[in-house]
């Protein structure tokens, strides 16, 4: 399988399993975080191929790229940085203000990638990417692209005549809204898409094995029942549905010896148009798993079988690729 890939209008290379830094700041939902693991973690990473970090201020107020320039400082010229401007930071100057503190978190005069994290409708996009091109011109990033963005947002991006290089979007086996417009859309265009959740936090490792085990805090997506105390959506979820795809997953996996979420990683790596997993890890030993994902058997029928028992659970969630909201907020 195919480790790494050079980011489109550039000539950065990274690899396609992707470290997700969010994780490794605790708090939210994902509980206490000792320091000295969340730094053997992106070590760890370092260590086992991965090139790539994925970060943002809004991770932890900047901790997050604190604990990435602490970790990996000496390592600067041979890693790839990137990060996000959240989108109340979206007007020209805020843009360059927020590159600014990052720049700062991160302790380093260069972002590789700087992403926009959420569309914002409520500024012109113009103004925003135009605000990325001048960054780019001065040298403070070296790349810009974007996350959360559907057709609208897209289409605009390409009316603009600014060249984007990534959209990071909610995708995984249980998640594959983005196949009905985005995905093709990405394809269309020459943007490779950078799977965010691509095992759905802990669901395809197999974490859990029935839908009342999900603690409120990581059962706010729309497959669980608008009555969870943490949920954002109104609609009556899919919790059974789930859990038998996720049965079924396990069942393939099982059969095959694999690791079930090596293989969730491997199945996303196949699809076309996919450019990389951002994928965390909370210590040295989960950070080494997430490679893996390379070692998975390149088997067609394999990947056909993983497509086809997820279809219905598919079909089910829709085209809204917003994992949270029904009053989608990827536009």
């Amino acid at each position: 399988m195919k480790r790494k890939i050079t980011l489109p209008h550039t000539d950065i290379e990274i690899s396609r399993v992707i470290f997700g830094c969010w994780a490794i700041v605790g708090g939210f939902n994902w509980g206490p975080q000792d320091e000295r693991d969340s730094l053997a973690a992106l070590r760890a990473a370092y260590d086992s191929g991965v090139n790539c970090f994925d970060t943002a201020e809004a991770y932890g107020g900047g901790h997050s790229e604190n604990l990435l320039a602490k970790a990996l400082k000496g390592e600067r010229n041979r890693i790839v940085i990137a990060s996000k401007v959240g989108p109340q930071d979206f007007a020209g100057d805020d843009v360059i203000r927020a590159c600014e503190r990052g720049l700062r978190n991160l302790q380093t005069d260069y972002i590789d990638l700087y992403q926009l994290h959420w569309p914002n409708p409520s500024v012109p996009l113009d103004e925003t990417l135009g605000a990325l091109q001048k960054l780019k011109d001065e040298g403070k990033i070296r790349s810009y692209g974007v996350s959360n963005f559907g057709i609208e947002s897209l289409s605009a991006c390409r009316r603009s005549g600014f060249s984007i290089s990534t959209n990071q979007m909610a995708y995984n086996l249980l998640f594959r809204a983005i196949e009905f417009e985005v995905l093709p859309q990405c394809i269309e265009d020459n943007v490779p898409v950078l799977c965010y959740s691509p095992i759905m936090q802990g669901l395809l490792t197999g974490k859990f094995t029935d839908w009342t085990q999900v603690p409120d805090d990581r059962a706010r997506t729309r497959h669980f029942s608008k009555d969870r105390p943490m949920s954002r959506h109104q609609e009556k979820g899919c919790e059974e549905l789930t859990f038998q795809t996720i049965s079924l997953i396990k069942r393939i996996s099982d059969e095959h010896g694999l690791d079930m979420g090596a293989l969730s990683l491997a199945w996303l790596l196949k699809q076309q148009g996919v450019g990389g997993v951002i994928v965390g890890g909370r210590n040295a030993d989960q950070a080494r798993r997430n490679v893996l994902a390379y070692e998975m058997p390149d088997d067609s029928a394999l990947f056909d079988e993983l497509t086809s028992i997820t279809t219905p659970l598919k079909e089910y969630l829709g085209a809204n690729a917003d994992l949270w909201q029904t009053d989608s907020r990827v536009v």
